[in-house]
């Protein structure tokens, strides 16, 4: 059988005779070319991206993405949060950390890249949350819509029928929908009478509160943004290692690194003095081959502060529970052993004498590192490289370890180099490192010499015949253990904030908001009643947006309470026959006043 469709011939015409030459498979114009669209000018692919960016669907996105590129900031030690680590870093990885600081990832919130996410979210959410204001502005200024025409298209849908108690049943109709006027504005529906020849009727909605705790999420998003942007520039954090017996006054010159905002002048920190009476901790008891063996209970540093116009006070510093200060937060960060070393040259003059901070390398144990420089005094500069044990033992290989991080046995080696420290050119170097590339190596290592050993108040002689070298003990006078030998101490992160308070109050605004969005139900409800062969129909009917599993049982709550309402009113009564509505269709298409559902729209 042949094919009925005939092609036609001609530059605009169809390949099917039924189809228009302007459809979609249609040639189009004489050029064949089909549909065009037309071309956008610059204002409207200005246009669209704006509205692109604005969507929620692009914020949404994007604030995924802030989420994703804040994970290097907890991968890669920080600048501003741990200097020391961001060095130690460049130490272990000196091919890499090039490449990845020209990344900014030692920055991370501080970065080009991670500040355009920021600002890109923060217009995104601004362009989001104003049209939306204004549109529910005129949402609450509005009345609630006209009753639909048809109630039992809705799928929450009841009926009734009651019986008139007189003779004027229009009456009885029209009581009846003030009744429910009266019921629903008891239950705090936005309520408007829609009568007509038909007959009467009621519309109410409530549930804006949702729409505006969405909003107020949204405000609080951009307003925890503004806190964060705008308070960054009045914030400083820093970072001080303060030994015991020694004092921390908050000037900038006495802090060990600091990063502050723009807007922070060299004038802007409080003045306070505190000083580091004690450290106090406590490990779990050595027992052989148990692994909570060493482990560290609570930390507390005990600290006396001073400020202008006021007495001193004792004042603690403990591990998640900072310390504040003159509208500062003192952080702990770390500890650590300081073993004071005095260097003496061949005249018995004190060249060096100072409490050294050294790293532990394993918290387990505290065995830690430490670097000694001593510059002047002596016919070379001198550089110690250290290494401090709590409760030393040996090993198999005849090697030191420690093998309890309190002061049981406290061993101090240190391997000697003579030379240049590098620090004559103005060049800064790290107290933690130890450049040994102008420097001859005396004892330890390959050069057959034994590196130094001490204890606590023991003195020895330094190669060459430089001089002599004693590792002070600071235990009191008569103390018969070692317990308090070396000092400790602390690692200090002082940060200020003013935005802090706004961005918890903005945070509290967005749980709150979120609460509305997420547990206030929006939806409408209708009470209809006409007159029919004498008697008073009733239609009762809800419509929700989005997800409300409690509005059927709703509209019943609403036909039932309506009944009880009407019976002590007296004019109707119940009729026997009464309809569920269950047979109802759904209500996806305009009703007969010309209007459809607009409440799945807004």
């Amino acid at each position: 059988m042949k094919n009925p469709k005939k092609k036609q011939s001609g530059a605009g015409g169809s390949t099917d005779p039924l189809r228009p030459s302007d459809h979609i498979d249609g040639s189009g114009d004489a050029g064949g070319d089909g549909v065009e669209s037309p071309r956008l000018s610059v204002v409207g692919w200005l246009r669209w991206g704006w509205r692109q960016l604005t969507s929620m669907r692009t914020a949404l996105v994007l604030l995924l993405i802030l989420a994703i590129a804040a994970i290097p900031g907890s991968i890669f030690p920080q600048r501003m949060a741990d200097p020391n680590g961001v060095t130690q870093y460049k130490v272990d990885h000196p091919d890499l950390f090039p490449i990845m600081d020209s990344m900014q990832l030692f920055d991370v919130y501080l970065s080009a890249w991670f500040s355009a996410i920021y600002l890109l979210l923060f217009l995104s959410l601004v362009g989001c949350v104003i049209p939306r204001i204004k549109h529910h502005l005129k949402a609450l200024r509005s009345r609630p819509p006209r009753t639909p025409a048809r109630l039992s298209r809705l799928d929450d849908h009841r009926e009734a029928t009651r019986t008139v108690n007189g003779t004027d049943a229009k009456a009885a109709a029209a009581e009846a929908i003030t009744i429910a006027e009266k019921q629903l504005r008891a239950l705090r529906y936005r309520v408007q009478r829609y009568d007509d020849a038909r007959g009467f009727s009621v519309s109410a909605e409530r549930g804006y509160a949702r729409e505006t705790g969405n909003l107020l999420f949204h405000l609080a998003l951009v307003g925890v943004l503004v806190s964060v942007g705008v308070g960054g520039s009045f914030a400083y954090t820093g970072q001080r290692v303060v030994v015991q017996g020694t004092s921390f006054v908050n000037t900038l010159l006495d802090y060990s690194s600091m990063n502050r905002g723009r807007f922070v002048s060299d004038d802007a920190l409080a003045p306070y003095r505190m000083r580091l009476d004690s450290f106090d901790v406590t490990y779990q008891p050595f027992e052989q081959g148990k692994p909570s063996s060493g482990q560290a209970g609570d930390f507390s540093a005990n600290v006396t502060v001073s400020e202008p116009g006021q007495s001193s006070h004792k004042a603690a510093v403990q591990v998640n529970h900072p310390l504040g200060i003159a509208g500062d937060r003192v952080y702990l960060l770390g500890n650590g052993y300081a073993p004071t070393i005095t260097v003496k040259n061949a005249k018995g003059e004190v060249v060096y004498h100072d409490s050294v901070p050294f790293l532990p390398q394993n918290n387990s144990t505290m065995m830690s590192i430490g670097i000694v420089k001593v510059t002047d005094g002596l016919p070379e500069q001198l550089g110690l490289q250290g290494f401090f044990y709590p409760t030393s033992a040996q090993l198999a290989s005849g090697a030191l370890t420690s093998v309890y991080p309190a002061l049981v046995n406290p061993t101090l080696t240190l391997n000697v180099f003579a030379g240049d420290l590098g620090i004559d050119d103005g060049t800064p170097r790290s107290v933690y490192v130890l450049d040994t590339a102008g420097m001859t190596q005396l004892t330890g290592g390959k050069t057959g010499v034994k590196s130094i050993e001490l204890g606590p108040g023991e003195s020895t002689d330094l190669p060459n015949g430089m001089g002599t070298i004693t590792f002070e003990n600071e235990a009191p006078q008569g103390a018969k253990d070692y317990a308090q030998s070396v000092k400790r101490y602390v690692s200090l992160q002082i940060h200020h904030d003013p935005s802090e308070q706004w961005v918890l109050g903005f945070a509290a605004l967005a749980v709150l908001g979120l609460v509305l969005a997420l547990f206030v139900p929006r939806r409408r409800m209708w009470v209809k009643a006409v007159v029919v062969d004498g008697a008073v129909r009733l239609e009762y009917a809800g419509l929700a947006r989005g997800e409300d599993p409690t509005l059927a049982a709703a509209v019943e709550d609403l036909r039932d309470g309506h009944a009880r309402l009407l019976d002590a009113a007296g004019t109707t009564a119940a009729s026997p026959a009464v309809d569920d509505g269950t047979d109802s269709a759904t209500a996806s298409e305009p009703d007969d006043s010309g209007r459809s559902d607009q409440l799945g729209d807004r």
